[in-house]
């Protein structure tokens, strides 16, 4: 398993659960992964980890800022006990959410591992990545 820089990009479906819902509930189980290769990356998360929470199927963008508070976990979503999840909880949300063609149409980006599994739920952003991103949110 190849080492992280402690950024990671989380992609959630707005009608099912939205930055906005993590901000209300002030800190959620990230669970229901099922696929071997997003389970590892979130066995890799450490406590303090940053990941930007993605809106996907809808809005297609990077909307907020989440922190990891709790390593991986048996997820209870998850009958046969197999798969993990863990817990995050909301920084902010971005000054402007920077969306998946903003991001397609910036160089510096061109290897994010997000446009290679992009049927990934989560995907590790390199640190350069993550100022790039920031960068675009109106963040730096």
């Amino acid at each position: 398993m190849e080492t992280t820089s402690g950024f990671w990009l989380m992609k959630s479906e707005p009608e099912k659960y939205a930055f906005a819902d993590l901000q209300r509930d002030g800190r959620t189980n990230w669970d229901g992964v099922r696929n071997n290769q997003a389970a590892l990356y979130l066995k890799a998360m450490k406590v303090g980890d940053q990941a930007l929470f993605y809106h996907s199927q809808k809005d297609l963008a990077a909307v907020g800022l989440m922190r990891v508070s709790k390593e991986a976990f048996i997820d209870p979503t998850d009958p046969a006990g197999r798969f993990v999840a863990v817990e995050v909880e909301p920084v902010r949300p971005l000054k402007a959410p920077v969306t998946l063609a903003q991001m397609k149409a910036e160089p510096k980006l061109a290897g994010m591992k997000m446009f290679r599994q992009f049927r990934l739920s989560v995907v590790p952003v390199t640190a350069e990545e993550w100022a790039v991103i920031l960068s675009m949110a109106g963040e730096a």
